[in-house]
């Protein structure tokens, strides 16, 4: 059974190369945790000071949840450093960088959003499309998003649900640099080259403060925004089972509100 998360060490760089392509490298509970375990792996290593994930083949970076697998009811989903184990990992040091390769949308948005830097392919579009399964994108994307790109700009993508390129992405923010396709990887690599030509240590102080000034009450808000009655109420509804299983038979969902 191949791996569904792929680790590539390049001196100091690891590379973490989700592996699901059939299933548009979306994370199945398996995936997740694996995902995490590897993260701090990267993480525990002193020889490694710079990490990119990136996705399998060319069509996907990550399509956020598996929306098709049977869960077990009470049984956790996501490890507790949230989405691909990045998105609720506050003491992560060294940097991250995502190569976006393609489609990165729900968990795969708000996973690139997690990283320190993001660099994608011309092709690649992001959407945070929860809202259109009867769900909210409790990765962190509810939280990070109107940091990179404003409330208003936020709110629309947010409750639509579309997709913005990548060179829309650039000009909102949140992404550092686009590429020609094919060219993503080596230019993340390029970028993690030019990071570890400064100090690690140095590095690491001013990721840590930058994180502080700018997301000071994220990791607060990551735990407390789960307990909002409006996010209980979702969870809790019919319009929660409804929205997976439509998707999962390609078809419409048929809403009730509650």
């Amino acid at each position: 059974m191949s791996e569904n998360i792929l680790v590539e060490q390049r001196g100091r760089i690891t590379i973490l190369t989700i592996n699901r392509p059939a299933a548009m490298n979306a994370l199945d509970k398996a995936a997740q945790f694996e995902m995490s375990d590897k993260i701090e792996a990267f993480a525990a290593d002193p020889e490694q000071w710079i990490a990119i994930i990136t996705g399998a083949g060319e069509r996907a970076f990550c399509a956020g949840n598996d929306l098709k697998q049977v869960l077990v009811p009470g049984e956790p989903f996501f490890p507790e450093t949230g989405f691909g184990g990045v998105t609720g990992r506050f003491d992560l040091q060294k940097p991250l960088i995502a190569a976006v390769n393609g489609i990165a949308f729900g968990g795969g948005f708000e996973l690139a959003l997690a990283c320190d830097l993001v660099v994608a392919v011309d092709t690649a579009s992001f959407a945070l499309p929860e809202a259109k399964v009867g769900l909210a994108a409790m990765g962190g994307g509810l939280l990070r998003l109107p940091h990179h790109v404003g409330p208003k700009r936020a709110m629309e993508i947010i409750l639509t649900g579309e997709r913005v390129t990548a060179l829309q992405g650039k000009e909102m923010g949140f992404i550092n640099h686009v590429t020609p396709p094919g060219a993503v990887l080596e230019a993340a690599l390029g970028l993690a080259e030019k990071v570890l030509a400064a100090s690690p240590l140095s590095i690491r102080a001013s990721k840590a403060v930058v994180e502080r000034a700018v997301y000071a009450d994220l990791r607060r808000a990551m735990s407390a925004h789960l307990d909002y009655p409006e996010i209980v109420a979702m969870r809790a509804s019919e319009d929660a089972l409804e929205g997976p299983k439509a998707f999962a038979e390609r078809r419409v969902p048929r809403w009730q509100g509650k």
